[in-house]
């Protein structure tokens, strides 16, 4: 599959880039979407959640009344759950939520998802971007350029560009990762996912 490369003033240039039909243009496995996403939203819990439990509660261990002959059920502390102020019976305790995804399953899933945004049209190659310092309007002007202004995007970049990342940051439904951080989710969650010419080797290097 063969895309030619845009400039950041939208216009397509004389340089083109060869898309891998081993990431781009497979069969996509839906499953294996599904398990990695899955995983990614799990990994992102925060996982703190803690309510007390009769061993949390503050209060006396003094056996509250005598064992027998009161007519009521038996009672050995004012913590019990059965009581008001006691503790919570199997309350949720701070966990981890994610889980053991095998390497191969998230590779096919991202070849998948990128193999839907390819079948969409929805994947593109921008010249290196470089911003010489963080600037908001700059990448706003780049969206302009692209007529993405109202889209849900994700920019692929070669290395960690601190600038175009500050640069995008405040602006609502764009997405700045780099090459090795690229994930299922994202991919998935952007309407165009546009790819800077010089992650395109690093890409098929990770997934290949």
């Amino acid at each position: 599959m063969e895309l030619k490369v845009v400039n950041t003033k939208g216009k397509e240039t004389s340089k083109s880039v060869t898309l891998t039909d081993s990431i781009y243009a497979i069969e996509p496995n839906d499953h294996a979407i599904y398990l990695d996403v899955k995983n990614i939203l799990a990994n992102k819990r925060q996982g703190t959640h803690k309510s007390k439990e009769r061993a949390d509660i503050a209060g006396s261990t003094r056996k509250i009344k005598k064992q027998k002959g009161t007519g009521t059920a038996r009672a050995g502390s004012i913590k019990s759950p059965v009581f008001r102020g006691g503790g919570r019976v199997f309350g949720p305790r701070p966990r981890t939520y994610g889980f053991k995804l095998n390497k191969k399953v998230g590779v096919l899933a991202r070849k998948s998802a990128l193999t839907y945004k390819a079948k969409e049209a929805s994947i593109i190659v921008l010249e290196n971007l470089k911003f010489e310092a963080p600037k908001t309007k700059d990448f706003t002007a780049l969206l302009e350029n692209l007529n993405m202004s109202f889209e849900k995007i994700l920019v692929v970049t070669a290395g960690n560009n601190k600038n175009v990342y500050l640069s995008a940051r405040n602006i609502p439904g764009a997405k700045v990762v780099s090459a090795d951080s690229l994930n299922t989710y994202d991919i998935l969650n952007a309407n165009k996912v546009v790819i800077a010419e010089g992650s395109v080797e690093m890409i098929e290097k990770i997934l290949n």
